[in-house]
């Protein structure tokens, strides 16, 4: 066995008896300046940009055959062939053009996205696929059919800091309180109104009709705050909140998470509580919570069967997509025993399905950017 060094590689050679070759057991490369100034970071990966920027001497890249990948890990890895995603998000949520033989800094995460990928953390380093624009590695297993091919990249190691693979819980500035049974105890005594948007599936309109929302509420004089508490990472939501006027915006990356897909339910749980009681202590008149994807996505079903949901969020605002969507979701929420305030989305951008609606619903339905109105934001707020 014999060690050996090149560009910057420190690996162990081990004879390979039955060929003349050799395999690489591990290899380790230091990262400089120059290196770590271009490799492209992910929006998810920020908070680990920013330390590796200030010094890169303290991290090195590692990859062996027996490292298996963890939700949460980063990983330095090369474009090998664009696909749908042909643009990274920056740490601030610029679109970041990507070419073939770029290095690039992502997270590995599951996802759940039926308009895209479904796709889960592989077992191994071996190639995969970047299935979200705000940097998620993954293995993809389905697609839609409707869009291209996920962009291949080939990882080079796991970033390593002091013998530790980094993972973004490492440099989060916020953490989620230790998932507990007894939860319900914990609901702040003076916190704000808690409003939560929920849709019947992706691209139904919610983080719209959360924006808007949030903009009412502001042109009303209120201090607004606002959080996304599922899904997948990515910088447009935020920056959306923000721009509508929210005065504080996080999501479930500042906690270190780059996805919430197949995280244990206590801790999506605890993320949320987590969430509002953040939120709350900002000094926030209201707090506006997203949740993503559909009433029939896992971690969203079981939260609003549990008690816990309905004593940390007093009302929710429902997107819907079309007039029968919007009807089974109603159904839903109120057979959960939930205050239903309005449904919205991208179902009131047509006024034939919108009128379809309103036949068939007792729930007022809201034009999505009529909540821009500080009198029909304030309206949706719960009264004491």
């Amino acid at each position: 066995m014999r060690k050996a060094e090149a560009m910057g590689v420190i690996a162990e050679i081990i004879p390979n008896e039955n060929v003349e070759t050799y395999t690489i057991k591990e290899a380790r490369i230091a990262i400089d300046a120059l290196r770590a100034s271009t490799i492209k970071a992910a929006y998810t990966t920020r908070f680990v940009a920013a330390e590796l920027s200030r010094n890169p001497q303290d991290f090195e890249i590692v990859s062996s055959a027996g490292m298996a990948p963890r939700s949460g890990d980063v990983v330095i890895a090369k474009i090998t062939e664009l696909g749908k995603h042909k643009a990274l998000q920056s740490p601030h949520s610029r679109r970041q053009k990507l070419f073939v033989g770029q290095e690039i800094m992502v997270a590995y995460g599951h996802r759940y996205a039926p308009d895209q990928f479904l796709a889960h953390v592989p077992a191994d380093l071996g190639p995969c696929e970047l299935v979200a624009g705000g940097g998620l590695a993954s293995r993809v297993e389905q697609q839609h059919s409707s869009i291209d091919k996920a962009t291949e990249i080939e990882p080079i190691g796991l970033l390593v800091r002091s013998g530790k693979v980094v993972t973004l819980s490492d440099f989060a500035p916020l953490s989620v309180q230790n998932p507990s049974v007894n939860v319900t105890s914990r609901v702040e005594a003076n916190r704000p109104p808690v409003i939560a948007v929920l849709g019947t599936s992706m691209n139904s309109g919610k983080s719209t009709t959360l924006g808007c929302l949030v903009n009412g509420l502001s042109n009303a004089g209120l201090r607004v705050a606002a959080g996304k508490a599922t899904g997948t990472g990515a910088g447009n939501d935020p920056n959306l909140f923000t721009d509508a006027g929210a005065f504080s915006v996080c999501d479930f990356t500042d906690f270190g998470y780059p996805t919430t897909y197949r995280l244990d339910y206590e801790t999506v749980r605890e993320l949320l509580i987590s969430m509002i009681n953040e939120q709350s202590a900002t000094g926030a008149d209201a707090v506006i919570i997203e949740i993503a994807d559909g009433l029939f996505q896992g971690e969203t079903s079981r939260l609003l069967g549990d008690p816990v949901f309905k004593e940390h969020v007093d009302r929710v605002l429902f997107s819907a997509q079309d007039a029968l969507g919007a009807k089974a979701g109603e159904k839903i929420l109120l057979d959960a025993g939930l205050d239903l305030a309005a449904v919205s989305g991208v179902l009131t951008a047509s006024p034939l399905a919108a009128s379809e609606a309103r036949a068939h619903m007792d729930t007022k339905i809201i034009d999505t950017f009529d909540l821009c109105d500080p009198q029909v934001a304030s309206a949706l707020l719960p009264t004491a």
